[in-house]
């Protein structure tokens, strides 16, 4: 983690490094924020992908939403934190037609007492296999 003061951003082991020049996560504080993140795997393919031998691609929002609350899951736990410490989740879907799957993942995860949460309708995401993608902030207080 590169270090001042107040702040400290992490790219996180084993996990597929950012298409662009930006952390992981950066703690700021007691606060940790998760830069998007989706379901792509370390050696870039992604979760919830499967192109047939003719070339049909069939994606699966389900697949996508755990393996992005994983990767978050992972993340924080990088830095001693858990999805247990999040307080805000913002989630991008392709088409909202996808937000009962996404909605029934996401209840394996958390219930009234987790994240706040806003879900929004985007054009695209990154990569066309991308159904979903979520950026989230954590508070854990450092300890001394």
């Amino acid at each position: 983690m590169e270090h001042n003061d107040k702040t400290a951003a992490k790219l996180v082991e084993g996990k597929a490094t950012p298409r662009g020049k930006f952390p992981h996560l950066k703690r700021a504080g007691d606060f940790i924020y998760i830069s998007g993140t989706s379901s792509r795997l370390p050696d870039n393919s992604f979760a919830g992908v499967e192109v047939d031998e003719m070339g049909t691609t069939n994606l699966d929002i389900e697949v996508q939403t755990r393996a992005v609350l994983n990767n978050i899951r992972d993340m924080l736990q990088s830095v001693g934190a858990d999805l247990s410490d999040l307080v805000e989740i913002s989630t991008f879907l392709v088409n909202m037609n996808d937000f009962g799957g996404y909605n029934r993942v996401y209840a394996e995860f958390f219930d009234f007492d987790g994240p706040t949460r806003t879900t929004v309708a985007v054009h695209q995401l990154p990569h066309p296999h991308l159904l979903i993608e979520c950026k989230a902030v954590a508070y854990k207080p450092q300890e001394s």
